[in-house]
């Protein structure tokens, strides 16, 4: 019995032991903070972007119809000139054969009448009987005729100028009947070659807006194609900011991706020459090196601020660490007078290689924030909405 006693005095006095030991671990966590420094860096803004195809069209139908060809899905490559999408132009080749016919026609008048012209002209029918058949034609040789000419009651110069003048006016008007049919059928074949839309480049279908046997009108989107080749981050940035970027300048380790773990160089390949209207930001791309994320993809460039204010030289920086999220918001949590967490939204600079980040707003050298907050509600937090932050090294 004695020895039960004993094993269990041990026992409580190891657990009191431990529970101390634990409860000097959190005393010390709890207690640990980074007093904020100034760096002397250049300081940065961070912009976040959307990763862009370099080129990327949007096929859209030139004419009404039935679809009738979809030459694939999302991700499909073709070639420059590829068939990606054809609209039934049964009714077009139609209207293309009867506008042939009427060519046909157009022609045929034509060549009936040079014909009648090169008759008047080498035989005018002004010296011929006025026209008809059997005795009346016979009496106009024997009386009519002769003796129009001799009281001058016809006057042949001016009918065969008419005539002549007819004929050349039946030639005109055929030549024009041919050429509003090859008008017509070119424009039937303008519209043949609108009905099918072909890859204007190298590249991959990125968005399927339609399936074979939908009804399109004019100008309805078909699918958007584009080449991924080569990739670009696109961001609106302040206004202020463009005034330390050039095109062709290289941001050394500057942008951060959601699917490639390690920041990489980017290239600025074009800035607008014109601000939005509704947001006064200016926008900028940005080249990214090959195998680096993917279309669509959210990223973040650090650019660079050279504006009066930011030239100071003495930008906050705290451990990465100590940044936590509000939703999208950076807060860091400070240290009061008092001894206790203060919640404080930031804006966030640039993630240095010692894993500092700068701090743009929000905090000043000197002042005190946790290194490494994690919440830790109490057992009456529900009552008085008490939160204890300390520090979990590592965590």
């Amino acid at each position: 019995m004695m020895k039960h006693k004993k094993i269990a005095q041990v026992l409580s006095t190891a657990v009191i032991l431990i529970l101390g030991a634990i409860a000097q671990a959190q005393q010390t966590t709890f207690g640990e903070v980074f007093v904020v420094q100034a760096s002397d860096r250049q300081p940065t803004v961070t912009i976040g972007g959307t990763v862009v195809p370099y080129k990327e069209v949007t096929l859209a139908a030139q004419l009404p119809g039935r679809v009738k060809y979809l030459a694939g899905i999302e991700g499909d490559s073709f070639n420059k000139d590829d068939l990606l999408v054809a609209i039934d132009e049964t009714e077009l080749l139609a209207k293309r054969s009867a506008a042939y016919a009427q060519l046909s026609s157009a022609q045929a008048q034509l060549r009936n009448a040079d014909v009648q012209y090169s008759r008047e002209l080498w035989s005018p029918q002004s010296k011929s009987s006025p026209g008809g058949m059997g005795m009346p034609a016979m009496m106009d040789n024997i009386f009519t005729r002769p003796a129009e000419d001799m009281f001058g009651g016809r006057d042949r110069g001016a009918e065969r100028s008419a005539d002549l003048y007819a004929s050349s006016t039946r030639i005109e008007e055929a030549r024009n009947a041919m050429l509003r049919a090859q008008s017509e059928i070119q424009a039937i074949d303008a519209k043949l070659r609108d009905a099918k839309s072909v890859a204007p480049f190298n590249g991959v279908i990125v968005n399927k807006m339609i399936e074979v046997g939908d009804t399109v009108q004019p100008g309805q989107p078909l699918l958007k194609f584009a080449d991924i080749t080569w990739l670009q981050v696109e961001v609106d940035i302040p206004a202020r900011l463009v005034t330390g970027l050039q095109e062709m300048m290289v941001l050394k380790k500057a942008a951060v991706f959601d699917d490639y773990a390690e920041p990489v160089d980017v290239r600025i390949a074009q800035i607008y020459p014109m601000a939005d209207a509704r947001r006064h930001t200016i926008k900028v791309k940005l080249d990214v090196p090959q195998g680096v994320s993917q279309p669509g993809m959210y990223a973040k460039v650090q650019i660079p601020d050279t504006s009066e204010a930011s030239v100071r030289g003495t930008l906050p920086v705290v451990p990465s660490t100590a940044i936590r999220y509000r939703g999208s918001l950076p807060v860091v949590y400070v240290q009061n007078a008092e001894g206790k967490a203060e919640l404080r939204l930031i804006r966030e600079g640039r993630t240095l290689e010692n894993g500092m980040v700068t701090v743009l707003s929000g905090l000043a050298p000197g002042d005190k924030v946790y290194a490494n907050p994690c919440l830790l509600y109490t057992s009456d937090a529900a009552d008085d909405d008490t939160i204890v932050w300390f520090s979990v090294v590592g965590g």
